[in-house]
């Protein structure tokens, strides 16, 4: 079992607090993503967990034992960084099998393990190659190889795909995911990238300013966000908000029209809605259309509400120009409520 519990941990680095009090329990064999921009604390805390920082205060537990006393090596873990660490004057065999070596352990050992993992990553056929000859996805899967082939309690990844081009990294996503869920090891990912977030994790943790600000499955991360920060870091383009105030009925006011929302608060709240949850029709949110961007699939319409900019992804098919008034409706059980004093969501 490798499940891991993060206590109470916080660190400064003089004046500045990078961490602030972080809880966080990972479920053996679960792939946790740390989400967030950077500064925010995500790296700090993988870097504490692997043992290449000391936490200002707070506790580290792996599978019932305490850890965080213990030097990298004894930890039980293997990292994957962001550059990928290849030696360039070994043979991947001998790059995957570089910690094997140095636990001593049997040749034959050494030579199963390295061919398993390499297998598992398909880059079996290139395991008499030098890293010079190899791509930069190759170059990756040998990393992450390596890591698995010390079969770690858990395996820690900084930013590994952030160094390749964008369809390599797609497919690496899918990879990596299936990957590890045949390996049964605990994972603990950090990015800056929402899509890697949402397309890999069993629960993303948001962090913001030393702060985990939401943990959740993807899907529930990106349909209720915890406070607006999550709303708008979210989602590509990201949730829309607008002021509202109560009206005399039980109603929210919002830009002149009335929704249902939230029957035990009366103070004023900001209605949120996401792009992709809006409807072109005959009632609605009265836009002006400014800019008309065609994805494909779908039109990206900036409107403005107000004097406020709000965003609609609406049908390809639909003939939008500038200028346009638009009626925009919202899918009402996709609409959530903040409150704007603490910017926390409001059932």
């Amino acid at each position: 079992m490798a499940e891991i519990q993060i206590k109470n941990v916080a660190k400064t680095f003089g004046a500045y607090q990078a961490l602030h009090d972080i809880n966080l329990t990972i479920a053996d064999q679960e792939f946790m993503v740390l989400l967030g921009a950077s500064g925010c604390g995500k790296s700090t805390l993988l870097r504490i967990i692997a043992g290449l920082e000391t936490a200002t205060s707070g506790e580290v537990w792996i599978g019932g034992r305490r850890i965080d006393h213990l030097s990298p090596k004894d930890r039980g873990i293997a990292m994957v960084f962001q550059n990928y660490a290849v030696f360039p004057h070994m043979t991947v065999f001998e790059n995957i099998g570089f910690g094997l070596r140095m636990q001593k352990l049997p040749k034959p050992e050494i030579t199963r393990r390295v061919e398993r993992v390499a297998t598992l990553m398909h880059i079996e056929q290139l395991l008499k190659r030098y890293s010079g000859e190899l791509s930069g996805g190759q170059r990756q899967r040998v990393a992450v190889a390596r890591a698995l082939a010390m079969e770690p309690d858990v395996i820690l990844m900084d930013e590994p795909l952030s160094n390749l081009d964008a369809l390599l990294r797609m497919e690496m996503r899918a990879e990596l995911k299936g990957v590890l869920a045949e390996s049964k090891t605990t994972a603990i990912y950090v990015t800056h990238d929402q899509v890697e977030a949402m397309s890999m994790a069993d629960r993303i943790s948001v962090m913001h300013q030393g702060n985990i600000v939401q943990s959740a499955a993807p899907i529930e991360v990106y349909r209720n966000p915890s406070a607006e920060f999550v709303a708008s870091f979210i989602g590509n383009p990201p949730m829309n908000f607008l002021p509202a105030s109560a009206s005399s009925d039980g109603k929210w006011t919002v830009a002149g029209e009335e929704f249902d929302g939230p029957k035990s608060q009366r103070s004023p709240l900001n209605f949120a809605v996401r792009p992709e949850d809006l409807r072109l029709g005959d009632t609605g949110l009265k836009a002006t259309a400014k800019v008309v961007e065609p994805l494909g699939a779908h039109l990206l319409v900036t409107c403005e509400i107000e004097g406020a900019l709000f965003r609609a992804v609406l049908d390809s098919d639909l003939n939008i120009r500038p200028g346009q008034i638009l009626k925009l409706s919202p899918q009402p059980d996709r609409v959530r409520w903040f409150d704007p004093e603490t910017t926390l969501a409001v059932a």
